[in-house]
């Protein structure tokens, strides 16, 4: 057995270092649309590269923050550094899921219908407050973003690729919103909370944002370079140790007791599905990448570990009560699973 493996670490060693050079090269693009989001976007760094991690994985993203943080800026921004299209859609109240998805259009000189497509057919949906909108709207964005398709009277019609939601919500005000259903949030890759820019960063977008408009950013990436660096993505080289210490953390947050979490045990209603260990794979090789290497490391699980899991947490009115969040109990796992 012994001999075996000595006979296999220097293949092994070979692989890596073929996928770093692969990475190296496929992800060459990501400076060049991080220096062009730096024109328009200051400080958020953490929010962007969540944004491309979501881009990277075909995942969905979420992000919630009080006005103001830049959110629709950013994915904005980042559109704008794509050769695709984009739209945006603002969530109202009286939103229907036509205004969404599209309709069929009856053409009197002729006597047919045709079919009027909606927004979403873009390769980058910006869904602007998206809890202010009813549950219907809410059922028809989501079959988009799991089936990555939409149904119009009788029949289905697939959506462009790449395909990604990205979508916004105001934690604050409650008046006139529909929460999201678990279902629903579920479907989001990365919940990601924007906080307040530093000092000195708001420093710089007042002096930048007072004197002039948003700076433009040039075109840096095409489709197909999405498409192939999805591919590479999933190719980044991760231990099975590694493996192990993501089902660990996931399964965590199921059987706390398990894992000597006795005093966040009672907080945790249910716990992480299935999707959280696929997600959290997927996206710590993202996170690789945006570091131009070709094999993952526990930081790279540590840093996407709490936007994968924190609304994937369902605690208990205790929890509230004592104000511990899910956010607390995802640190908490963090801390007793011991790394690999």
């Amino acid at each position: 057995m012994e001999t075996m493996k000595s006979d296999e670490m220097p293949n092994l060693r070979e692989e890596v270092r073929a996928i770093n050079d692969l990475v190296r090269n496929e992800s060459a693009f990501i400076d060049g649309v991080m220096a062009e989001i730096g024109k328009v976007i200051v400080g958020q760094r953490e929010m962007i590269e969540r944004v491309l991690v979501g881009m990277l994985t075909g995942g969905h993203v979420l992000l919630e923050g009080v006005p103001g943080l830049a959110k629709t800026l950013t994915v904005k921004t980042l559109a704008d550094t794509l050769d695709a299209s984009f739209k945006r859609i603002q969530f109202t109240p009286d939103l229907l899921p036509a205004d969404l998805i599209g309709t069929q259009v009856f053409h009197q000189h002729s006597g047919e219908f045709s079919v009027k497509r909606g927004p979403i057919f873009a390769n980058v949906i910006l869904a602007d407050e998206i809890n202010r909108a009813p549950a219907k709207v809410q059922s028809a964005l989501l079959e988009a973003m799991q089936e990555r398709q939409v149904t119009i009277a009788d029949e289905t019609h697939p959506l462009p690729s790449p395909f990604m939601v990205m979508a916004t919500q105001n934690p604050v005000e409650q008046e006139g919103t529909y929460p999201l259903p678990e279902a629903q949030v579920d479907r989001f890759m990365l919940m990601v909370k924007v906080d307040y820019p530093t000092k000195d960063e708001e420093r710089r977008i007042m002096e930048r944002m007072a004197v002039s408009e948003p700076a433009s950013v040039d075109t840096v990436v095409h489709p197909d370079d999405i498409a192939r660096a999805r591919g590479v993505v999933r190719k980044v080289y991760m231990d099975d140790k590694l493996k192990d210490y993501i089902v660990d953390i996931v399964h965590a947050t199921r059987e706390p007791q398990r894992y000597g979490l006795k005093d966040v045990a009672g907080y945790i209603e249910y716990g992480a599905s299935p999707r959280a260990s696929i997600y959290l794979n997927l996206a710590a090789r993202a996170h690789a990448f945006l570091r131009h290497r070709g094999f993952v490391t526990p930081e790279d699980v540590k840093a996407v570990g709490l936007d994968i899991l924190r609304h994937r947490i369902s605690i208990t009115y205790e929890a509230e009560a004592d104000e511990i969040t899910s956010e607390h109990v995802v640190g908490r796992v963090f801390e007793a699973v011991e790394v690999p």
